[in-house]
């Protein structure tokens, strides 16, 4: 495959190897590109193919791919790049969150976030390869993320195809417009930097001015620890998105803020319910966060989230499973899941701190999966 930049090989240290192995050879990506949602680890069966999840998987496998310069990572993301491609639906101008080769889903939506994951991947993709249909199906994303789900007081978060009919909201994080849909808004930011069209980056601009003003309160009213531990997840989003503006002083003092008030939640909740992608999430935070002159690191706090992160990959005999990442845990019981964005972002996390650790100049934060 030909490539538009020349790679720089970054270092993959020999445990996360195997994490890459897991992504090649589990059977998370299917044969025809997509990548399920996650892996059913006791009934041995994968869940349905996501485009969101292929998004994340396709920027994971080009992470590995820098690092490492196999090829075989690099085709693997092209695959799931080809799926993204085919699964961009014209006829409605929309990508849909699910696809099956024979088209037959329970449901026909688009998600907002969805959207940005996807764009982003497929820009990374085609920095890489020069393809320009990941461009072209990149643009066409952003563009329904502007033409179909922003209205005139936020960011509709789902909608029902054909039609784009939003979908009711309700208590869960992943069915409301809040701070955490900045990390899809980088989409826009990238889109305007490589298009130069100002519309995307004033989309941008607005949803950072929303989620700066919104982001203390989200966690306000939440009783539940388990929800807690939710929507860490989701506030990870919104700290990571501002690592593209760390310049601004209001965005260092949210991250300041945002940091301690991720970390001291973490640590609150983590023995009833954790999220391996949590601590991966706040431990990229710190250590971009710091990269770029905006917090310092508590070393102290990122080696203990970086331990467990790493907690949770698996070893095993089965290649359907060694190497890659439990979803978390239960009052002490691993779940049933192996999750492909609890994978990429471990992998990406512990690769960043061995980076650290090593002196090794981080890699520049649009990398951020």
């Amino acid at each position: 495959m030909s490539l538009s930049t020349p790679v720089t090989v970054r270092s993959l240290p020999a445990f996360l190897s195997r994490s890459g192995q897991w992504h090649l050879l589990s059977g998370i990506q299917e044969p025809n590109g997509g990548v399920a949602r996650y892996h059913f680890i006791a009934e041995n069966r994968n869940a349905r193919v996501s485009t969101e999840i292929t998004g994340y998987t396709v920027s994971a496998l080009l992470e590995l791919f820098d690092r490492s310069g196999e090829e075989s990572y690099l085709e693997a993301a092209a695959r799931g790049g080809d799926l993204l491609v085919r699964a961009w639906d014209s006829n409605c101008s929309a990508m849909p969150f699910e696809w099956s080769d024979s088209g037959v889903l329970p449901e026909h939506h688009s998600y907002f976030f969805d959207n940005g994951i996807i764009t982003r991947a497929l820009l990374r993709l085609w920095r890489t390869t020069g393809d320009q249909r990941y461009l072209d199906v990149a643009v066409c994303c952003g563009e329904s993320m502007s033409r179909d789900f922003v209205n005139r007081h936020d960011i509709h978060p789902i909608l029902a195809l054909p039609g784009k009919v939003p979908v009711a909201r309700d208590s869960r994080w992943s069915r409301s417009s809040d701070c955490y849909q900045l990390k899809s808004a980088l989409a826009w930011l990238d889109l305007y930097e490589v298009t130069g069209n100002e519309s995307f980056r004033a989309e941008f601009e607005w949803t950072l001015e929303r989620a700066l003003q919104s982001h203390a309160g989200f966690f306000d009213h939440e009783p539940q620890n388990q929800r807690i531990m939710d929507r860490l997840h989701a506030y990870g989003y919104f700290l990571e998105a501002i690592l593209a503006v760390a310049e601004r002083p209001e965005v260092r003092q949210a991250l300041a803020e945002g940091i301690e008030r991720e970390a001291r939640h973490l640590r609150a909740v983590r023995d009833e319910f954790e999220r391996s992608d949590v601590n991966a999430q706040l431990l990229r935070v710190r250590l971009w966060a710091n990269a770029q002159g905006a917090v310092p690191l508590d070393e102290k706090a990122a080696a203990q989230e970086a331990r467990w992160a790493a907690a949770y990959q698996m070893e095993s005999d089965d290649p359907r499973l060694d190497g890659g990442f439990n979803f978390g845990r239960r009052e002490g019981v691993l779940s049933n899941y192996s999750n492909p964005v609890s994978a990429a972002f471990c992998l990406q996390a512990l690769a960043l701190w061995h980076d650290y650790k090593n002196g090794i100049t981080l890699a520049d934060r649009r990398t951020l999966i």
